[in-house]
């Protein structure tokens, strides 16, 4: 894995008024780096600032606060039109729900080859075809299927459809917000093997978002673990699993059910409960063990390293 940064998050806060007095703080002063050719996972319960989070990144919505930098570029600054494009181009998404993000008057040819003729990526009718015929064989479908609508096919079709969208115009770097919560346990593997060998082929980066840790786990070199609008711990994906230190990943780690009744039997789980928490100072994020880091209190900080010393 390479250690070029090609995303830069400092700070980062999405905030949304919900009324005159009322705001919703659904990212708040969150920061993390993601390299070239590395997943970074994105992991935690439902509305937590993960979505929003990767929404933000990419302009869907205009951050209330913080930087974004992109290949050294800040991403939220003004940009014109044409600089716009550019960005658009180097960085895709992939949504959560593969049907209600496909258009379904278009058929699966206009679909994919949306960006390609905003782009200008194909010179021809021909090659604009050969192009959408081969990004289909590239995500396991085949030419046949260009020509039908969305409807026509099964979730885990309709989402491979989706990533041949996005790769359409050779982007850079993929924020995959929860793209196999929608699918069946069977096809959600296949969608990840799908994208893992993707990211081989093409030097892809990912930002993966999602609240299932194992498969967060499977793909990710990097996994941040967010609660209520920030990140509690961020580590390797090996480290954070075999040495979780936030009460909160703990929990998550402990709810993870694994095919072996009488595990399953005796299983206890962890509960987080954020009342516990040292209240003495503002948590900020500390580095416990090298490249592993967690939001603690001076004193929570000095206990984990106490705790992990011997690990």
């Amino acid at each position: 894995m390479s250690k070029e940064k090609l995303l830069e998050v400092k700070n980062l806060k999405q905030h949304f008024r919900t009324g005159r007095h009322s705001v919703v703080k659904a990212v708040d002063g969150i920061s993390f780096d993601i390299y070239e050719g590395e997943t970074f996972g994105l992991v935690g319960e439902s509305g937590c600032g993960k979505s929003t989070t990767g929404r933000t990144i990419i302009r869907l919505y205009n951050a209330t606060d913080g930087e974004v930098k992109f290949q050294g570029e800040d991403v939220h600054g003004k940009k014109s039109a044409k600089d716009l494009k550019k960005f658009n181009r180097r960085m895709q998404m992939i949504f959560q729900d593969p049907y209600a993000s496909l258009n379904p008057r278009m058929t699966v040819m206009d679909i994919i080859a949306e960006g390609i003729d905003i782009h200008g990526l194909a010179d021809s009718q021909e090659a604009r075809k050969k192009r959408v015929y081969d990004l289909l064989e590239t995500v396991g479908l085949n030419k046949e299927h260009a020509n039908r609508y969305p409807h026509e096919f099964s979730g885990g079709q309709r989402q491979r459809i989706g990533i041949a969208r996005a790769l359409a115009v050779d982007p850079s770097f993929i924020i995959a917000d929860e793209p196999i919560s929608a699918l069946d346990v069977s096809i959600q593997a296949q969608v990840v093997n799908l994208m893992k060998k993707l990211q081989k082929e093409n030097n892809l980066t990912y930002l993966f978002i999602a609240h299932d840790l194992s498969m967060v786990k499977y793909i990710s070199d990097r996994i941040g673990v967010m609660y209520f609008g920030r990140i509690v711990e961020l580590a390797d994906s090996d480290e954070l699993y075999a040495n979780p230190m936030h009460p909160y990943t703990k929990s998550l780690l402990s709810a993870i059910p694994l095919p072996d009744p009488d595990y399953e039997r005796n299983r206890i789980r962890t509960t987080y409960d954020p009342s516990q928490n040292d209240t003495s100072e503002e948590p900020e994020f500390r580095e416990v063990r090298p490249d592993h880091w967690v939001l603690c209190t001076t004193k929570e900080f000095e206990h984990y390293k106490k705790e992990y010393a011997s690990v």
